[in-house]
């Protein structure tokens, strides 16, 4: 009987609709940093000790400008967590990443891993979904509330803290959502059979500041980065340059001194305390195909050391375009394909796999491959031919997306223009489609009956839901929430039968 529960119990929790990508050691993010073991060393001890001591708030909240290492931290502090048993569930938020840019799966993406991290929970669990059926299509207080408020509630008392890790809920799509999460997942300070604390990440945007606003003051503590001494960021910075670039100098055979102290320095002062335009540097220096001490040497003679840190961080993204794009082919061509292929990356609220960008573009493949292979700097080119190109850090569709930032113009991306652009694409390739394009048995099948990934087969991956989005902010100018105009497009391919047979009575 005990087995048969269990059985049970196991089937449930494998029904939690679970965002791909979401969690810090999730496959998809097997390449992203973690802290040095060096850096950051005061930042860690005092987030760790919050997580420790039993009398502090239920919120840990760490807010910084873009590029200033929130995600890093935030992956290490997950790490630490996890091989002290102390970790409940983690859920890192991109912007442009399918199931992580939204909070459609949030909760149930939670209550999953709590269901693993803390097995008491998982009859209490299972238990809500046996008597709520549409408990997976209902709103997040429902599934806050049945899925892990209450299973905790009715929890044993448990004498280990356990920590949830949330990285970037600045990028889930919708502010609304965002106000409501905060306001959620306060409530666990009330908990008293288990102690569950919220580790947790963003920009400091208005939004979230307004969320926080409307917590009790005794529900969270926050720590601002900026307010860390820039001699200790710099400390930080030119340990990850040193203990990075010392690899370099062996692997090529460069001569010392190399990098030395004084080329440190200079790098150190261009960061200007951000991490981002650390880690782009290194990038840049290790893919270049001139050589790391050539690489190098562009970035240094490319922008004066007075400038802010944006400035650099600029200064470095048209450096390494104008060296990775221009030059190889006549001028239009550069130009023609890199807001083709990389504008149309940028713009895309679910980026795809260059394969597929080709077939949407109607451009060859290798073309599309070998503009990307010059960019992966800037772009995480998967090896994995069947995963998404993504944008190392929103900073760079932001460069490119201003005109004030991004100076050279033949770089800009008109984000109208490529939206309309893509959506035409789309429109083209519909109406292309043939009969019964999944190969079902006979006529009448809903498509609701058909599994998604016969329909993925089909199409090829071809129909993303920006498309849609891209007639109505690109070509109308009017705003949309993008989910809700997925679903009308999914109603719009319903309606026609595309996916299955048309009738043509």
């Amino acid at each position: 009987m005990v087995r048969i529960q269990s059985l049970q119990q196991s089937t449930n929790i494998a029904k939690l609709p679970c965002a791909e990508g979401a969690a810090h050691n999730d496959w998809l993010r097997r390449h992203e940093d973690h802290c040095l073991q060096d850096t950051r060393v005061e930042l860690r001890k005092q987030i760790m000790d919050w997580c420790d001591d039993p009398n502090s708030k239920c919120i840990f909240w760490l807010n910084g400008m873009a590029g200033t290492g929130k995600s890093t931290i935030a992956r290490t502090i997950a790490l630490e967590l996890a091989e002290k048993k102390r970790l409940a569930a983690s859920f890192f938020f991109t912007r442009g990443k399918k199931d992580v840019s939204h909070s459609d799966m949030f909760f149930t993406t939670i209550a999953a891993q709590l269901a693993i991290s803390l097995p008491v929970l998982r009859a209490s669990i299972s238990d809500a979904i046996d008597n709520n059926a549409h408990i997976f299509k209902q709103g997040p207080r429902e599934q806050w509330n049945q899925l892990i408020l209450n299973p905790l509630k009715n929890a044993p008392t448990q004498s280990i803290q356990l920590v949830v890790v949330i990285d970037a809920l600045d990028e889930c799509d919708s502010m609304q959502d965002i106000q409501l999460i905060l306001q959620l997942l306060a409530e666990a300070k009330d908990l008293a059979t288990v102690r569950i604390k919220i580790f947790l990440t963003s920009r400091p945007e208005i939004p979230i500041f307004d969320g926080f606003r409307q917590l009790s003051s005794g529900a969270y503590q926050d720590f601002i980065l900026y307010n860390i001494p820039l001699d200790t960021v710099n400390a930080d910075i030119s340990t990850f340059f040193v203990q990075k670039l010392l690899p370099l100098k062996a692997k090529h055979g460069l001569g010392t001194p190399w990098p030395g102290e004084l080329i440190i320095e200079q790098l150190v002062e261009r960061a200007a305390g951000l991490f981002i335009y650390a880690a782009t540097t290194l990038r840049f220096i290790q893919d270049g195909i001139d050589g790391p001490g050539e690489q190098l040497s562009l970035i240094l003679s490319a922008t004066k050391s007075s400038l802010s840190a944006t400035e650099h961080l600029d200064g470095i993204y048209t450096t390494l375009l104008q060296h990775s794009v221009l030059g190889k082919r006549s001028y239009q061509e550069c130009v023609g394909r890199f807001k083709q292929v990389v504008g149309s990356i940028v713009v895309m609220f679910n980026t795809m796999p260059a394969g597929n960008l080709a077939q949407l573009l109607q451009i060859p493949t290798k073309m599309v491959s070998s503009t990307l292979d010059s960019l992966r700097s800037v772009l995480n080119v998967p090896e994995d031919e069947s995963q998404p190109v993504r944008l190392f850090h929103l900073s760079f569709r932001n460069f490119l997306q201003d005109s004030q930032r991004c100076s050279d113009s033949r770089f800009q991306v008109d984000e109208k223009e490529r939206h309309t652009s893509l959506f035409r694409k789309c429109m083209k390739h519909i109406s292309q489609l043939q009969e019964n394009i999944c190969n079902l048995w006979g006529p009448g099948v809903l498509t609701t009956e058909i599994p998604d990934d016969t329909i993925q087969k089909a199409f090829h991956h071809t129909f993303n839901t920006h498309a849609v989005t891209g007639l109505i902010t690109g070509g109308l100018g009017i705003h949309w929430h993008w989910r809700k105009i997925s679903r009308l497009f999914g109603n719009f391919l319903n309606n026609t039968f595309y996916i299955g047979w048309r009738d043509l009575a």
